[in-house]
């Protein structure tokens, strides 16, 4: 598929009724699969010129904060915030 019609496909799915809806996901994961995910997600957050972030284009504004917002909710409550700053601080450097 071309990066247009999966634009047109993500577009569609993310305008069915009740995409909206909040949900409650009860789920437990090791500390290590929280921080690898963070960093996932934060990582795929940051558009850089030349990357490819078709799927980012689509998103509102407020749904992209959503997702930051969530990812660091997350990260947060698995107590690993500090830990999570003092990584970043390595790569930075």
């Amino acid at each position: 598929m071309t990066t247009n019609e999966v634009a047109k496909v993500y577009e569609t799915v993310l305008s069915i009724p009740g995409m909206n809806e909040g949900v409650k996901i009860d789920v437990k994961i090791n500390r290590k699969a929280v921080l690898l995910l963070h960093s996932i997600v934060s990582n795929g957050l940051k558009a850089k010129e030349g990357e490819s972030a078709e799927l980012l284009k689509l998103l509102p504004e407020e749904t992209v904060k959503e997702l930051k917002d969530f990812n660091d909710e997350f990260l947060k409550k698995a107590g690993l915030t500090e830990l999570s700053e003092k990584l970043k601080g390595l790569q930075a450097k």
